[in-house]
């Protein structure tokens, strides 16, 4: 097991977020922030403000692609889908979190709560 950085957890949680939403199809901003409150029963929300900048900064990394769409009788939209890489990113968040957790388990007794 890896050392696991708290910084690394907290700022890679919200990124993680995205890209599992993005993993299953494209989505655009609005719907991912939707999705992340419905999904979390409204204990999660990710205001646009906030969303934007970070599907902005995912893409210039390479882990999303944005596309803008045009639809008759709707607005644009720039959907985002998950790249080769954002997958890759995935996992390895993924994996950063489940060492977390079992560590946290370990050290707190938290699974037998």
């Amino acid at each position: 097991m890896s050392t696991v950085d708290m910084r690394d957890v907290q700022r890679g949680s919200a990124e993680m977020i995205v890209l599992a939403l993005l993993e299953e199809r494209t989505r655009h901003g609005y719907e991912l922030a939707k999705l992340i409150e419905s999904q979390s029963g409204s204990k999660l929300q990710f205001h646009v403000a906030s969303l934007y900048p970070m599907l902005y900064r995912l893409e210039r990394k390479n882990l999303v692609e944005g596309k803008w769409v045009e639809k008759a009788g709707e607005r644009r939209r720039r959907f985002y889908k998950l790249t080769p890489a954002g997958r890759h990113a995935l996992e390895e968040h993924r994996r950063t979190w489940r060492e977390f957790v079992a560590v946290l388990n370990g050290l707190t007794g938290f699974s037998h709560a």
